[in-house]
C-alpha cells in the first residue's frame, strides 16, 4: 500500500470494510418474526412508495403519501426486533461514528453532483430525473425537505436495521442492497433505481462495519438534502 493512501485507508476500512465486535444474535423464533414483519413492511411500503411518486407534482396529496411510507419503514422496523446504533474504533473506548459519516454523505453528494451535469446532457435520463424534482420545484420546499428527511431515517431503520438483521449474517450486504433496489423498481424509475444500488451499497457496508444504523442513516440523511437543495436549479 502506497504511503499516501494510509490516512486514507485508515478512515475508509474501519468505515466501510473492518466489521466492528459485535453479538446480536437471536432465538430461532425472535429470527423468524423479525422475516415475517420484514416481509410484511417490504409489501406494504413498497406499494405506497408507487403512489406516492404517481401523484402529479404539486399535489396535496403526495404528502400524506409519503409520510405514510416512512411510517411504514419506522414501524416495521420497530416491531421486527432490537435495533442498534453502532459504534466505531476510537482507541480504548468504542464511540458512535457521527464525522465520518456526514463526510461521506457529502463526498456522495458531490459526486452524484457531477453525474447530474452529465446526465441532464442526456435527454431520456434527463426527464427521469426531472420528473422527480418537480415535487421540490412545484410543491412545498419545507414540507418536501421534512418528507425526505422522514424518509431517509425510515429506510435506515427498516432496510438497514430490521431487514438487514432478518437476512442473517451470510452476503447481507448485497441481498439487502439488492431488495432495496427492487422496491424502488415499484417508482418505475430507473434513475431512482440507479441512485438506490449506488447508495443502498453504501449504506449496507456502512451497516456492516458498525454493526447499526446510525452511520448509514447520517450519510442518507446529508446525501438526501444536498440532492434536494442542489438538483433542481441544474434541471430547472
Amino acid at each position: 500500500m502506497s504511503p499516501r493512501l494510509g490516512p486514507i485507508n485508515r478512515v475508509v476500512r474501519p468505515a466501510l470494510v473492518d466489521a466492528v465486535p459485535r453479538d446480536h444474535r437471536q432465538g430461532d423464533g425472535e429470527f423468524q418474526r423479525r422475516r415475517v414483519v420484514a416481509a410484511i413492511t417490504l409489501v406494504v411500503g413498497a406499494t405506497l412508495l408507487a403512489f406516492s411518486l404517481a401523484t402529479a407534482p404539486g399535489s396535496s396529496a403526495f404528502y400524506p403519501l409519503t409520510f405514510s411510507v416512512a411510517a411504514v419503514w419506522v414501524v416495521g422496523g420497530l416491531l421486527s426486533g432490537p435495533l442498534h446504533l453502532g459504534y466505531r474504533r476510537a482507541g480504548a473506548s468504542p464511540r458512535r461514528p457521527v464525522l465520518t459519516p456526514v463526510v461521506l454523505g457529502i463526498l456522495a453528494g458531490a459526486t452524484f453532483i457531477v453525474g447530474a451535469l452529465i446526465v441532464r446532457e442526456i435527454g431520456p435520463l434527463r426527464d427521469f430525473v426531472a420528473h422527480v424534482l418537480a415535487h421540490a420545484r412545484k410543491g412545498n420546499l419545507t414540507l418536501v425537505a421534512g418528507v425526505t428527511l422522514l424518509n431517509g431515517v425510515g429506510e435506515e431503520v427498516f432496510f438497514r436495521g430490521a431487514l438487514f438483521a432478518a437476512i442473517g449474517r451470510n452476503h447481507a450486504v448485497p441481498i439487502s442492497t439488492a431488495i432495496y433496489a427492487l422496491v424502488t423498481v415499484a417508482t418505475g424509475n430507473p434513475m431512482l433505481v440507479f441512485a438506490a444500488v449506488v447508495m443502498g451499497a453504501l449504506f449496507a457496508l456502512q451497516r456492516r462495519a458498525t454493526g447499526g444504523i446510525l452511520a448509514p442513516l447520517l450519510t442518507h440523511l446529508v446525501w438526501s438534502m444536498i440532492m434536494l437543495l442542489a438538483l433542481p436549479p441544474l434541471f430547472s
